[in-house]
């Protein structure tokens, strides 16, 4: 079954692979992060280096000794690796070190237990941990399956089994119904603000990176922000208002991470769709990371796998007062556009700096303007009022309509500019 959440009574012995190929590299500090943002104590770290994994440990001969011996001198609660570990790779370390053994997904997804607050939250956890289990649901029941033994041996094994698997796939399908009335309700919300022309601007990052710090900081709000990784977890909405511009929702999204389990990606789709749907995407980075660099190609891969890498984005670098020569500044693009801020969303210093660029890249993808419509024009008009998009209306003495409107560039286009081209 599914392992324990970990909790800060329990020891952790570390194992973490030096692979010569990049495709399957991790970084050692990160698991140590994880590790602690867990409630885990580190007591051993064993590491190596390899051209591939081992089929049946993972690690080689030689290393596998040293584990166990490091297992047996310290006694700790699990054994924690910092890769994916096939489930017959996880059966074999358990059955030789008589120790739980937890791979790199199974360590993100107890976070993600920790961390869940919200029915929805709680929900989309559950499921990717039923997912992560589908795949290491086995024959467990040793004393009882003896499939080849004689009188006395045959056991119910296989049927009990069978009743897991049953048992899993049944609330599996009742999480998915919930998790679709969910989905519909974030739909609904969405569309309201569609309808009433407020864009929506999402944080997005690497976990740690600030996000939820910003997040405070833009909004007054009470997200809890702290020096860990997935120390946000539920997605939090607030409604802003930019200078020389007006409204907006911001919205504060879980952070991504290198290698991000597939079955978090599918559970947390619902919460990742407002990111999808956002009219811009704020991406938070930690300057002061010497990893930031990968930590941006990990956080564009997970957008191009959830559908919103076309989404405008504006960088935002993060942490500037842990750098004493970085000051506060904007950078624009040779069209004039802002491309990046930095700022320290700690002190505060450079935040007028972001929502100056937030009203001048939301302003770019909003049209607010003036609109005179004559009296042939009635069904526009009513079109204009029904997405909310008129701001003021006067009649003029020739009864026609002079409106004030703020609305999305491609409504724009296609409900006034487009019929005036005809």
């Amino acid at each position: 079954m599914e392992h324990e959440n970990l909790t800060v009574t329990e020891t952790a012995i570390l194992v973490h692979v030096d692979f010569t190929l990049e495709s399957w590299h991790e970084d050692v500090s990160e698991l140590q992060q994880l590790v602690e943002s867990a409630g885990a104590l580190i007591v051993e770290m064993i590491t190596t280096r390899r051209t591939s994994p081992d089929a049946k440990y993972f690690i080689g001969s030689g290393k596998v000794e040293e584990l166990r011996s490091a297992v047996q001198l310290y006694q700790p609660n699990v054994v924690i690796f910092n890769h994916s570990l096939t489930p017959a790779q996880e059966r074999n370390l358990e059955r030789l070190l008589q120790c739980r053994v937890l791979n790199r997904v199974g360590l993100i997804l107890d976070i993600f237990a920790q961390r869940a607050r919200t029915f929805e939250g709680k929900l989309q956890v559950e499921l990717a941990q039923l997912n992560h289990l589908a795949t290491r649901l086995v024959r467990g029941w040793t004393h009882l399956e003896r499939q080849k033994g004689g009188i006395g041996l045959r056991g119910p094994g296989e049927t009990q089994l069978e009743t897991d698997r049953r048992l899993l796939r049944a609330r599996v399908k009742t999480i998915l119904k919930r998790m679709q009335k969910v989905r519909s309700q974030r739909d609904q919300g969405r569309r309201a603000r569609a309808k009433a022309a407020i864009p929506t601007v999402s944080l997005v990052g690497y976990t740690n990176a600030g996000k939820s710090t910003l997040f405070n900081l833009i909004t007054s709000a009470q997200v809890f922000a702290a020096d860990k990784l997935f120390a946000t977890l539920d997605p939090t909405l607030r409604q802003i208002d930019l200078n020389n511009y007006g409204p907006a929702i911001l919205v504060d999204t879980v952070g991504f991470i290198r290698h991000l389990p597939h079955e978090l990606i599918e559970a947390f789709r619902a919460t990742l769709e407002e990111t999808q749907s956002a009219d811009l995407l704020v991406h938070v980075q930690d300057i002061t990371n010497p990893a930031y660099n990968t930590h941006a190609e990990q956080v564009y891969s997970v957008l191009a796998q959830i559908g919103a890498d076309s989404v405008p984005l504006l960088q935002v670098f993060n942490k500037i007062d842990l750098a004493p020569e970085m000051q506060p500044h904007i950078e624009r693009n040779q069209e004039g556009i802002i491309e990046k801020v930095w700022l320290s969303a700690k002190t505060g210093a450079g935040i007028d700096l972001l929502q100056q660029a937030l009203a001048e890249r939301l302003a770019g993808e909003m049209v607010h303007t003036s609109v005179l419509l004559d009296q042939t024009q009635g069904k526009l008009r009513a079109e204009l009022y029904r997405y909310h998009f008129v701001l003021e209306e006067t009649i003029q003495a020739d009864g026609c309509w002079q409106l004030i409107v703020r609305m999305p560039k491609t409504d724009y286009q296609k409900l006034i500019l487009e019929p005036l081209k005809k």
